[in-house]
């Protein structure tokens, strides 16, 4: 087996063993990366300290203080701050910005040890769901290069799918994790909000917002959270420490009038999946969620108007892409226009739209109302089930430039949208394959749970999968 094909697990424990070093790992990521990236465009920046980074964490693994991240390579999406490189969040507003500290995630990863690889491509600010959005090219889908990865992480999904990194952190507004993971055929892990710290995120919607982990196995994914997991005083929204509730019961709801918006194709793999997990004990239940079709209409209220206040800051005088003007507002005007790619201007005017005077009541007050209906129709489903189950996108991975038309494109987010506005923490594991020109795409299913409750997704994901 190629080192490159090994899970963070099978790595760690092969540096325990002296199969093989740090810098023999690095550097066959590296080489992979020269040859399969320019096909991908999954990595912007592929970091020149890598190797001197892989010689410490080797060091560290000989004097037998090493963590079982230590020397694993990571990716890490680009709005995550690693202090003295540069993050753009794939925008030309922010395309020379250098970070000057670590996010606290990153911060937990140094001290564990792991390498980190580049910094990897997404849609701008997070906005979208393909990739396509950003302002250095799309990234394509290893499955099929004419194909998405999915987004707005899909630089960090594409890497670990095409074996260029073992595992990645992406982030998460409205399924920008669980999606791009069911396109490319991986794990994504969406925590409970404030599970994981937010400082050196760059922010799109904050109260949506978490950063989470991809991977190619259910125990690579639980091994990143509970290393980036936990309180942070830099970040408000963080929890106290809990402690892990077990599942109730071995209820998997599916609210079947909200999943019928899948493909045909689609329904017919989630089925299938739905038989196999009865077969190794599961209930599956059916449930009714009628607010979950709202989800997706709120989301689109609730994140523009967040994002207008998040991106207000970058206009071209204190940091970020600068056009002079013939006076300040004229300075701000073409900075701005510039800077900011089509999506993300899209969302900006909208959102300032929904937050001006007159209109705030109206559309912003109301979502924020269906926001908590939404939630308590979940809570009132967990009273019986101890998760959700749906297909995680409506469909496998769909062509570049097939989804021109933003409202097609936002309809991807529909099986997302109800876990991120109530902050409920949710996976994404295989779930099999739909044919499409003659290739096998694969499809993901994702599990619900209450907030809190990590843990149980990743018992039920690793049963998913066939996990020992």
């Amino acid at each position: 087996m190629e080192l490159t094909d090994l899970t963070a697990r099978a790595l760690a424990d092969g540096y325990k063993a002296k199969q093989f070093s740090v810098p023999d790992v690095i550097s066959a990521y590296l080489q992979r990366i020269e040859a399969e990236n320019p096909k991908l465009n999954a990595y912007l920046e592929v970091f020149d300290d890598a190797r001197a980074a892989a010689t410490v964490a080797q060091e560290r693994i000989v004097r037998g203080t090493a963590h079982p991240l230590t020397g694993v390579p990571i990716a890490v999406k680009d709005n995550i701050l690693i202090n003295g490189k540069r993050v753009s969040a794939a925008s030309k507003m922010l395309e020379n910005y250098t970070a000057t500290y670590d996010a606290t995630a990153i911060k937990k990863l140094k001290d564990a040890g792991a390498v980190f690889l580049g910094r990897t491509n997404m849609d701008e600010f997070a906005m979208g769901s393909s990739t396509e959005h950003s302002a250095f090219g799309p990234t394509r889908n290893p499955h099929d290069t004419a194909r998405v990865p999915g987004g707005s992480s899909g630089g960090s999904a594409a890497a670990v799918a095409a074996h260029l990194a073992p595992i990645a952190l992406g982030s998460e507004t409205c399924g920008s994790i669980r999606q791009p993971a069911s396109l490319c055929g991986l794990v994504g892990f969406k925590p409970t909000y404030g599970a994981v710290s937010r400082s050196g995120l760059i922010a799109m919607g904050s109260s949506l917002d978490q950063i989470g982990p991809f991977a190619r196995t259910v125990a690579d994914a639980e091994l990143v959270f509970n290393t980036i997991r936990g309180c942070d005083p830099l970040d408000g929204t963080t929890l106290e420490d809990y402690s892990e509730g077990v599942a109730k019961n071995k209820k998997i709801g599916v609210p079947r009038s909200f999943v019928n918006d899948a493909q045909p194709e689609t329904k017919v793999v989630f089925e299938k999946k739905l038989t196999e997990l009865a077969g190794k004990g599961y209930d599956i239940v059916d449930i009714e969620l009628p607010s979950a079709p709202y989800a997706l209409p709120a989301y689109y209220i609730v994140m523009p108007a967040e994002v207008s206040t998040n991106l207000a800051r970058l206009d071209g005088m204190r940091y970020g892409h600068h056009v002079d003007g013939m006076n300040l507002l004229d300075e701000y005007k073409k900075s701005r226009a510039e800077g900011f790619g089509p999506e993300t201007r899209r969302r900006i005017i909208l959102g300032t739209y929904i937050l001006s005077s007159g209109y705030y009541d109206a559309y912003y007050r109301r979502a924020t109302a269906l926001r908590s209906i939404i939630a308590a129709d979940l809570a009132r489903a967990y009273e019986t089930v101890s998760y959700i189950a749906t297909p995680t996108a409506p469909g496998p991975a769909f062509k570049i430039g097939e989804k021109a038309d933003p409202v097609s494109m936002y309809l991807e987010d529909i099986f997302s949208a109800p876990a991120n506005l109530a902050g409920l923490p949710s996976i994404s594991v295989p779930m099999g394959t739909v044919a499409r020109d003659g290739k096998d795409l694969p499809v993901g299913i994702q599990f619900m749970t209450p907030k809190r409750t990590d843990a149980t997704l990743f018992s039920v994901a690793r049963d998913t999968l066939g996990e020992a």
